[in-house]
């Protein structure tokens, strides 16, 4: 055998082994950073496609608003079946727009009365994450049960989308009921942005959208903050206390593309936090900073 070959062939060889251990590395990095932290942390990084870490994926974890993604794409699968423009308008009434929850869309239109496009509810949604509008697609498309299905059809398995935005409101133990894995919030991420799950004008939409997303700058948009290549969408998830006063689910999930050929998709999640909102909203940062460093760092 030729020195060529026999080079390659020691390569192929140890390249794998070297790909493993810097991801345990990094896994290691990740579970320092949430050491005697008093919450369940869980995280999934999914690196070009393939590489993949996990902490704490064993887990349920409450979506809180993160799950808007999910609707998002189901928005966008029901306009493309309907053959409906994003710019299709629905009517809202005052009804539509409960009083007692977060709605900026409630407070800019307190009277109801009014059409609304999707495209201007789903920013609604993405960007400011408003739980009427939120509820008043879940009205248009059917149900909650429609979404949760659509997503099942997708291959994703280990989520539960179950109730509404007012119907956990109401009641802080149904938050509980949707929920997921870390790894498979990076899955239906990794499925966005590789595959063609929806026609491009409404993929384009959902994922500029979220790259101006309002919310949760002190997660894992944070570390990124300072640098003017990488482009970041997410979408976040907040909680209220429960009834042990523990932060329910303070959450983030999203892609972050550093180049035309490096990117890694993110989600990292806090269930029953009992650190301030600050602390826990600086865990994510903290994970969200590890894994940036790594990426840029395995880059070169």
């Amino acid at each position: 055998m030729c020195l060529k070959k026999v080079f390659l062939a020691i390569v192929l060889f140890i390249f794998p082994g070297i790909i493993h251990a810097e991801l345990q590395n990094l896994e290691k990095q990740i579970r320092k950073v949430i050491k005697n932290k008093k919450a369940q942390v869980g995280v999934a990084v999914i690196i070009d496609g393939k590489d993949t870490v996990t902490v704490n994926n064993e887990c349920q974890y409450p979506m809180m608003s993160v799950f808007k993604f999910h609707q998002a794409l189901a928005v966008a699968e029901y306009c493309q079946r309907n053959k409906l423009s994003f710019d299709t308008k629905i009517y809202i009434s005052k009804d539509d727009l409960k009083q007692d929850t977060y709605s900026p869309l409630r407070d800019k239109y307190p009277e109801g009365g009014f059409y609304l496009s999707l495209k201007e509810l789903l920013r609604y949604t993405l960007q400011m994450s408003d739980n009427n509008a939120c509820d008043i697609l879940f009205k248009q498309l059917g149900g909650v049960s429609v979404v949760d299905e659509y997503i099942r059809r997708l291959g994703i398995r280990n989520f539960a989308i179950r109730a509404t935005e007012d119907e956990m409101h109401k009641n802080t133990d149904e938050c509980y009921r949707n929920w997921t894995t870390p790894i498979e919030a990076a899955k239906i991420l990794e499925l966005f942005l590789s595959d063609t799950l929806v026609d491009k004008e409404y993929g384009d939409f959902i994922k500029q959208t979220m790259i101006e997303c309002e919310t949760g700058k002190d997660r894992l948009v944070k570390p990124l903050l300072d640098n003017s290549q990488a482009i970041i969408g997410h979408k976040t998830g907040t909680g209220d206390r429960n009834k042990d006063n523990l932060l329910i689910g303070i959450n983030d999930i999203g892609f972050v593309c550093l180049s035309d050929t490096k990117r890694y998709m993110i989600a990292v999640f806090v269930k029953d936090s009992g650190e301030s909102m600050h602390d826990t909203s600086k865990i994510i940062a903290d994970i969200s900073d590890v894994v940036y460093q790594y990426v840029c760092r395995t880059d070169q």
